[in-house]
């Protein structure tokens, strides 16, 4: 059963949608004009909206007699990036653009809200979860703390993310891991400032800094099981003023990423290890904080086989990668597959060459996409859902 007919005929409708949301793009919990938008088209398809979660949450119920209930989730926020498109619907707030697809996540589970709010071809409820402060903020982790699923009760709760590099209508999803474990670090390295002609009256931490950032490697390629994945990457390094003047202390700031929990552990109890003995062999000290961001997105296996069916129910089995390799990114909807049994799947928005990678100045979701989406999550409730 290919692309739903029915929705293709909304196709320049839904354009129009995210072009608007391209052009008016939001950052986390700020997506006051963007949760209106999406509330009062609800309200048009006879939705009951619902709001306040993680202050800019909107939620659609949608009941169709007695039956089990589902949500299909989708993000709304920007991101702080200036924009250097040039096209009528670019961004119009400074320093803001959807630079990750999230106007054409939410335009795409507003269609399908449309389809089945119209043709009402399956029986219970769908909720429809249009989450804000995806990047970043915990906006996932924060509606399901405020009790989403206590207040909008599913068996079963889906996500979506479009993805450059695969082509239109291809989709990709597996059991297990999906998307990584997100966590940062800070260590502040404490040693003994000096004239820079005279290191030896004091104690470098810049050099022992270096040496720490070195040494943090080693617990990918020494101190992780081979077949397991971990990154540990320092993506800042602070100290000094003077051209001539070793400082008292350097910070150094990064983030982790893994698959398993036990493997987070590890490179948490790994990276405070390697700090610390490096620092006091040279006659400093480090202060090392870990803050646990997101955890891994990880896909239940059969919530993963009703996602790759309903899949393939729109652009055939042979498109739907049910064996994707991981990605070392991260998402917050892992927070929401915590909390409920569920799966998150990748749909192809094209080639990536141009700047249509994610998080580019450059990117631009593609508008061809949108039915193919929007005929996945309503063929997902129908199947779901059947009556």
């Amino acid at each position: 059963m290919p692309v739903i007919p029915h929705i293709t005929k909304l196709h320049a409708e839904m354009t129009a949608w995210r072009q608007d949301l391209h052009a008016h793009p939001e950052i986390a919990f700020e997506e006051t004009r963007t949760a209106d938008f999406v509330a009062a088209k609800l309200g048009e398809f006879g939705i009951e909206a619902h709001r306040g979660l993680a202050r800019t949450g909107v939620v659609g119920r949608l009941v169709n007699g007695d039956g089990p209930a589902i949500g299909l989730r989708a993000d709304m926020d920007a991101l702080p990036i200036a924009e250097i498109n040039e096209f009528a619907h670019r961004s119009v707030n400074t320093g803001m653009m959807h630079a990750c697809g999230h106007d054409g996540h939410t335009t795409m589970l507003l269609g399908a809200a449309r389809y089945l709010a119209e043709t009402r071809a399956f029986q219970g409820t769908v909720h429809f979860i249009f989450q804000p402060a995806e990047e970043n903020e915990g906006g996932g982790r924060v509606m399901v703390e405020e009790g989403l699923f206590e207040t909008f009760a599913c068996d079963r709760v889906f996500g979506m993310h479009n993805w450059p590099g695969m082509a239109v209508g291809e989709f990709a999803i597996g059991a297990g891991p999906m998307m990584a474990s997100a966590d940062n670090f800070e260590i502040t390295v404490q040693g003994r400032g000096s004239h820079a002609a005279m290191p030896h009256l004091g104690i470098d931490p810049v050099f022992i800094g270096s040496e720490i950032v070195t040494a943090l490697q080693s617990i990918s390629s020494r101190a992780t099981d081979a077949v397991d994945a971990v990154i540990v990457s320092v993506t800042q390094f602070h100290g000094g003023d003077a051209w001539n003047v070793i400082p008292d202390s350097v910070r150094l700031r990064g983030t982790v990423r893994a698959f398993r929990a036990e493997v987070r552990d590890r490179a948490e109890a790994a990276i405070g290890r390697i700090a610390n003995g490096i620092a006091e062999a040279h006659g400093g000290s480090a202060d090392f904080t870990y803050i646990r961001r997101y955890p891994a997105t990880v896909n239940h296996a059969d919530e993963a086989e009703m996602a790759a069916t309903a899949a393939s129910a729109v652009v055939g089995p042979e498109k739907v990668d049910r064996a994707p390799q991981p990605c070392m990114g991260s998402e917050d909807f892992s927070f929401m597959l915590q909390a409920r049994p569920g799966a998150y799947i990748w749909t192809g928005n094209g080639a990536s060459d141009g700047g249509r990678t994610l998080h580019n100045a450059r990117y631009d979701f593609n508008d061809e996409i949108l039915p193919v989406g929007a005929s996945y999550w309503a063929r997902l409730a129908e199947t779901l859902l059947a009556e």
